[in-house]
């Protein structure tokens, strides 16, 4: 009998992937992982773990199943809690769930699961994996492959924050609710009197739960005060920016340069490390026509520049880039070498729809060009790209 265990997290989605493990004949075993202790920054009864634990370990008993409790906090506070500090220091804005898949559900209690004698770990992600054998070469005949595929609800989708996968992790992890639509889930749970049928989705950072991210922020980065700027629409900065480049990948993937005179002071801020691009709300700054969007932060000089309208030029970008050492390839035997392009579908952040591009590898990184203008594309967030409903690559954004 093949041994499972499964990261239940106290929600509906792992306590009926645990249930359909056990209906399939696995011998499956629960583990709930404890990866934060400050309570401070968490806003009031929103995923506490406590409460979390306590619903896993009922799920566990009324499934008949064995149940632990590991405590990750030491390991998610090194490669979660301070990459994220790190990154917003730098102005860039991070994905700390991608991250969390990579560096603890999938690595981590990957690991733990291995040494208690697991063939798979599984988990509650909406998402489908299924195995082919692709042509390896003339001698050797084909090769196995894991594709990671969407989930079969086109609204709970979770493949982009799985984006960072290995084949290695991919050939352990087994997501039974990925077939399934989001209703059915819940019928299968209030069918088997499962506490968490009707149990409210958690939000909010992975494992740790909603959180005031100013008050979570200030924890580590201290505030400066800086002004707040607000640059026009008609400002000359949006034409004279790409004029000196030459390269039509460069000039489609330019980020804005802003200057002071480029606009004029409407406000202050309390440090451009606490705000990111396409943010709306915080700035505190009224009498506007219309609301102000960040289009940029600037940490090293301490200025936010934001323009007014979800339509302002500055949200705006066609490309992106991804450095060589960030580009990420599930499907290593798709990777393109240096001059080669694909088309491709992408998004830069969960929920978005996917959007048509074309990848351009050069011998630098890999360039990302949408058939349409993305909003807000963030350093430090993902890019995922696609081909129907396979998640084949993904990158950091530079």
């Amino acid at each position: 009998m093949k041994r499972v265990v499964v990261g239940l997290s106290g929600g509906v989605d792992s306590s009926v992937a645990a249930y359909l493990l056990k209906e399939q004949g696995y011998e499956v075993i629960g583990l709930f992982m404890k990866n934060w202790h400050d309570d401070s920054v968490t806003i009031s009864d929103e995923c506490p773990w406590l409460e979390d634990s306590n619903d896993a370990m009922m799920v566990a008993n009324k499934l008949g199943i064995p149940f632990q409790t590991v405590d990750l906090s030491e390991q998610y506070k090194e490669r979660i809690v301070d990459y994220m500090f790190r990154e917003y220091e730098m102005g860039r804005t991070p994905n700390p769930d991608v991250l969390c898949n990579r560096e603890i559900k999938f690595d981590v209690f990957l690991k733990i699961a291995m040494d208690l004698g697991a063939d798979y770990v599984a988990t509650g992600h909406y998402c489908r994996k299924d195995t082919i054998e692709v042509p390896f070469d003339s001698a050797q005949g084909t090769k196995t492959i894991h594709r990671l595929l969407s989930g079969k609800d086109p609204n709970k989708d979770q493949s982009y924050f799985l984006c960072q996968l290995s084949q290695e992790q991919l050939a352990k992890t087994l997501f039974p609710v990925g077939e399934l639509l989001k209703p059915e889930v819940r019928q299968i749970a209030k069918a088997q009197n499962l506490i968490t049928a009707e149990k409210r989705d958690s939000q909010g950072l992975c494992f740790i739960g909603k959180v005031r991210l100013p008050d979570f922020l200030q924890q580590q980065l201290k505030s400066k005060e800086g002004v707040i700027i607000e640059v026009p629409e008609d400002s000359p900065v949006f034409q004279k920016n790409s004029i000196e480049i030459t390269n039509i990948l460069e000039k489609e993937s330019n980020k804005f340069q802003y200057t002071p005179q480029d606009g004029k002071v409407v406000g202050t801020h309390p440090g451009a490390h606490f705000f990111t691009k396409g943010q709306r709300k915080g700035l505190a700054v009224g009498g506007t026509k219309e609301p102000l969007f960040i289009i940029e932060t600037d940490v090293k000089e301490n200025i936010v520049y934001t323009g007014q309208g979800k339509n302002h030029p500055g949200l705006y970008r066609r490309g992106l880039f991804v450095k060589q050492d960030e580009v990420h390839w599930i499907r290593e035997d798709l990777r393109l070498q240096s001059n080669q392009k694909m088309e491709v579908m992408a998004r830069i952040r969960y929920r978005q729809p996917l959007e048509k591009a074309t990848l351009h590898q050069t011998d630098n990184g890999l360039y990302v060009i949408f058939e349409n203008q993305q909003s807000a594309i963030s350093e430090g967030q993902f890019v995922a790209w696609y081909q129907e409903d396979e998640l084949i690559g993904s990158g950091v954004i530079s």
